[in-house]
């Protein structure tokens, strides 16, 4: 259990969606620590430490081009989309190697749109306007994801980042399945992620509107059926059978790494109850990890997924590009502020989960209280 200095505590409502303090950032001093009966001069003192961060971060993102905020993100996702038709085209060919070499950038193309895409997209990452931003989550997350929008949403940002890491809300347990031994887990369980993504879909849709209903299996269907209709007719794939087969494993490539990010950066590291929560910088540099660059990962899953994750959790609402080009800001303020910035490496994850995954996958993780911060 880690200390922390008790000045520099952050009064702020747990809970928030994106953007939230962003947008509190102008507001009056005082206003919230008022809500809790403090004076304004103990608010100014107590909040300065995610205020004071939120400016730096603002002012990057506001000297910052269009470009840099949305463009290099939203050109990659539009380079995967044109690395389909030759991936088709290279699935027709009857030598092994050029055939080889269409599963695999299928396979890319798949999981920048799937992993990055739909990341963003529930971010609403990719636009300004609400309205695009909607679409994208949908297109994203439906289409090319399999899953539903609105489950999706609410899920990821709703709950994992407004509670990350306080147990029964926001602590991942999703990821947990304490019935499969370690090996089947991280190595082998995670290549059923393409099956069962659609039919959890389904499950979470159950009560809804029938018009959200009707709208997700259609989405859905729609981008199932369209990847495996040009794997037919463009591919010339012969049975049913072998073109589900290269769906399956086009689609379940990067499934193995997706699980184990998802796990690496929460799980295993502090974990807060829901009545006794540490405030927001603290709760985030607690419970989130940095893997470091990567460069495969790093453009597929983006940035913010990999090695800019607890900027990402401090600032949900950037795209990956500006994540990365305000991590040196925030390591360098979280470093100089004694606040943890945690980073390790992949494989030394790797090799924790499997020596510790009873104690981190199956028993209840043991509950942090931070001195001074509560």
């Amino acid at each position: 259990m880690q200390n922390v200095p008790e000045e520099g505590m952050v009064r702020r409502r747990v809970g928030s969606e994106d953007g939230e303090e962003w947008k509190k950032n102008g507001g009056t001093a005082g206003e919230e620590w008022k809500k809790n009966g403090g004076t304004a001069g103990e608010e100014v003192e107590k909040e300065s430490l995610m205020m004071e961060l939120t400016r730096l971060v603002q002012k990057m993102v506001k000297e910052s081009s269009w470009w840099e905020r949305r463009g290099i993100d939203c050109s990659i996702l539009a380079a995967a989309f044109l690395c389909l038709p030759p991936a088709f085209l290279l699935l027709a060919s009857s030598q092994l190697l050029w055939f080889s070499a269409g599963v695999l950038l299928m396979g890319v193309a798949h999981a920048v749109l799937t992993i990055k895409g739909t990341h963003l997209a529930s971010h609403g990452a990719l636009s300004e306007s609400q309205a695009w931003a909607k679409f994208w989550a949908v297109f994203f997350i439906e289409i090319c994801g399999s899953f539903s929008a609105r489950a999706g949403v609410q899920g990821h940002i709703k709950m994992h980042h407004a509670h990350t890491n306080v147990i029964g809300l926001g602590d991942s347990s999703v990821w947990k399945v304490p019935f499969l031994p370690r090996t089947v887990y991280l190595f082998i369980a995670p290549l059923s992620v393409p099956i069962i993504t659609p039919l959890v879909a389904l499950a979470h849709i159950k009560g809804q509107s029938v018009a959200l209903i009707l709208r997700t299996m259609l989405m859905v269907t729609l981008g199932l059926y369209s990847q495996y209709w040009l794997l037919i007719h463009v591919s010339g794939f012969q049975s049913p059978l072998s073109a589900l087969l290269c769906m399956l494993v086009c689609r379940a490539m990067f499934s193995v790494p997706y699980i184990h990010v998802n796990i690496f950066q929460h799980i295993g590291l502090d974990m807060f109850s829901p009545t006794s929560r540490p405030k927001r910088i603290y709760q985030m540099t607690h419970g989130v990890l940095n893997l470091p660059r990567n460069p495969v990962l790093d453009w597929i899953f983006g940035h913010s997924l990999i090695n800019c994750h607890v900027e990402h959790h401090l600032f949900p609402f950037l795209s990956d590009n500006m994540c990365l080009k305000v991590k040196p800001v925030v390591s360098k303020y979280l470093t100089e502020k004694k606040l943890p910035y945690q980073q390790d490496s992949y494989l030394s994850r790797l090799n924790f989960f499997f020596h510790k995954y009873q104690e981190l996958m199956v028993f209840a993780p043991p509950i942090t209280e931070l001195v001074g911060v509560q």
